[in-house]
Formats: C-alpha cells, structure tokens, sequence
C-alpha cells in the first residue's frame, strides 16, 4: 500500500506514455457513458484513471525485464563464445555487444545496459559489481542470480567457461518452461480478453436495439447503487482474469 501512494505521489507519464494515458481516459468515459449515462459519472471516475496506469506501466516493466532477460541470455551466450576463443572475461563481454547490435539493433534494452557496463569497465569498476548493478536495477532475477555466482567465481578464480555455460543452461530451460505456458495459456489469455470487452457490447447493443431499456437503472439512487456494484465486479473479474493468464515461474 505503501509502493502505491508512492507511485501515485510520483505520477509523472511521459510522452512515450501518453497513449496508455488517454486509452484510460478512454474507458473511464465508456464506463461512465454506459454505467451511468452520465458525465458526471465520467468526472468521477477519471481519479481511477491513475492507478489503471501504474498496473499496465508496471505489466509493461515486466514485459521489458522478461526481454532483457533474453537478450542478456544470448549476450552471455555470445561472450561464452569469446572466451572459449581466448578473450578475457571483460573483452568477451565487449565482443558480446557487438553481436547484440547486430542480432537486436543498438536501441535494444540490452546494448544500453551493455553500453553502461563499458563506460563502468572504462571507469576501472569491476565487470561483477557492473553486472550485480545491472541486475537489482533491472530487477530480473536470472541476471541478479548470475551476478552472484559471477563475483564468487571470479573471486575464487573458477572456471568462467564452465560457469556460463551452466548458467546459459539454467537460463535457457526456465525460458522453455516459460514459453511452453505462453502456448498452453495462449488460448485462455485470448479468451479472457474477448470476455473482458463482452460486457460493453452487450451493453451497447441493447441501447442501441432496445431505447430505453436501461432508464430505470440511471439517474436514480438504486440504479446507480446497482450498476456501481455491477461495475465493481467486473473490476474483479478482470484482475482475476489478469492473475490467472498472467503466470510467472
């Protein structure tokens, strides 16, 4: 409770977030339009518009983690391949960027973190605390894992072939479980959407097809207390459906 007053006192959209912004103002105005027939209602419920943006900003930061965590996956992949070669662990990482470039372009998430990594090697800071920052920064626990083994390796004087590789291995089968949910989930997550916006057609259609039929539930103390509790369990149906295809291992 405390992380979200804090998110709602620092809600600061940016450009790129503008479209989130105004697809939420969008649907306050559908719920008020079809809820309530009223723009008053619209007013009302605008406030709800700020925390609907802070869970798809916070859906759209685990998008981005998740692909980081592939990216970095074949980054570590990639200066596996360099040390195997007879670079040393800090230019096999240089040696990684330039692959991640060509593979995923230069504005990827990955080559940005790579690039702070190599002004922080420039910096004469260790490659195992560069990778730990990256780590609890990007809040992905693969790399935060691989951060840690990393260090004592290194420290130790391990094995770093044998280290990534395992780690790559590690990786790679969590992503295959990952990715084996998405396909048997993938139906569900369709079907939830499609069932989400089912209620609002209804609506609409019954509006259009039938003037007047839902006067008796605006305008007047019962029909809003109605359709306000109507309305409040679609709310938690749609975070129930949201949980249920949205699964993380």
């Amino acid at each position: 409770m405390k992380n979200f007053f804090l998110q709602v006192s620092g809600f600061r959209p940016t450009i790129s977030e503008l479209p989130v912004l105004i697809r939420g103002v969008g649907i306050a105005v559908l719920f008020g339009r079809l809820f309530y027939d009223s723009w008053i209602a619209v007013i009302f419920l605008l406030p709800l518009v700020i925390p609907w943006f802070i869970y798809k900003k916070k859906m759209e930061k685990m998008r981005r983690v998740r692909i980081l965590g592939i990216q970095f996956r074949d980054a570590i992949a990639s200066a596996l391949t360099s040390l195997k070669a007879g670079y040393s662990i800090e230019n096999a990482f240089r040696e990684a960027g330039r692959d991640m470039e060509l593979l995923y372009g230069k504005k990827s998430p990955i080559c940005q973190e790579l690039r702070r990594i190599y002004k922080g090697l420039g910096n004469n800071i260790p490659l195992e605390k560069l990778i730990g920052r990256l780590g609890k920064e990007s809040g992905n626990a693969d790399i935060e894992e691989f951060a840690e083994v990393f260090a004592v390796a290194k420290r130790s004087g391990g094995n770093m072939t044998d280290i990534i590789g395992r780690t790559i291995a590690v990786i790679s089968r969590k992503m295959d479980v990952e990715k084996e949910i998405d396909v048997l989930i993938s139906s569900k997550r369709l079907e939830a959407g499609i069932m989400n916006i089912v209620p609002f057609f209804i609506i609409f259609y019954i509006s259009i097809t039938s003037n007047g039929f839902f006067d008796p539930l605006y305008h007047n103390v019962v029909g809003v207390i109605l359709m306000t509790i109507c309305m409040l369990v679609y709310f938690a149906a749609y975070l129930l459906s949201q949980k249920i295809v949205n699964i993380t291992i």
